[in-house]
């Protein structure tokens, strides 16, 4: 059976400013069966956003998790997503989830995955999906060598990645901390 897939989330802290941009496009196989997907979401009374990649079903269920878990924690997202990564290792059924997600607030980017990851970058760029490479690389060529802002650069590089990635489209939602 051909399983949903949604892909491409970027994820910039620059110069002060945290943005997160996610593309539309949502896949069945090989056929695009959603254009304008919104993969980015706020939670915790807004001061956090997440984006995912992958299982659509398992994102969702992924987003209600944090948001108990930030509820637990008071919004500290650091300690919320450690423990929604320990639960996700370790459940049987959280186990079989296929999503990945970054979530970032003022003060931390973080990249959760199901084998028990909680990952901040080095340079203050994430990106996941099949086009996350593209998207990264690109974002980490623009902070190097422009005067572009968080959010342009953003922008810019998932507009890059959509044109090498056929997973990925040009249709974005853009937040920002």
């Amino acid at each position: 059976m051909k399983k949903i897939r949604s892909t491409t989330i970027l994820a910039i802290r620059h110069r002060g400013e945290v943005v997160m941009a996610g593309d539309g496009q949502v896949s069945l196989g090989q056929t695009v069966i959603k254009h304008h997907a919104r993969k980015v979401r706020r939670l915790y009374h807004n001061k956090v956003i997440t984006g995912f990649a992958g299982s659509t079903a398992d994102a969702f269920t992924l987003y209600d998790l944090l948001e108990k878990k930030l509820e637990q924690f008071n919004g500290n997202l650091l300690r919320a997503s450690v423990e929604l990564a320990k639960d996700w290792r370790t459940d049987k059924m959280l186990r079989r989830l296929e999503a990945m997600m970054i979530a970032v607030d003022e003060k931390s980017s973080l990249l959760l995955s199901g084998s028990g990851d909680v990952i901040e970058s080095d340079d203050g760029i994430l990106a996941i999906g099949s086009g996350g490479s593209f998207a990264q690389a690109a974002a980490t060529a623009l902070v190097a060598h422009s005067d572009l802002d968080a959010e342009a650069i953003a922008r810019e590089a998932m507009k890059i990645a959509a044109s090498i990635c056929v997973y990925t489209n040009q249709n974005l939602v853009v937040e920002k901390v």
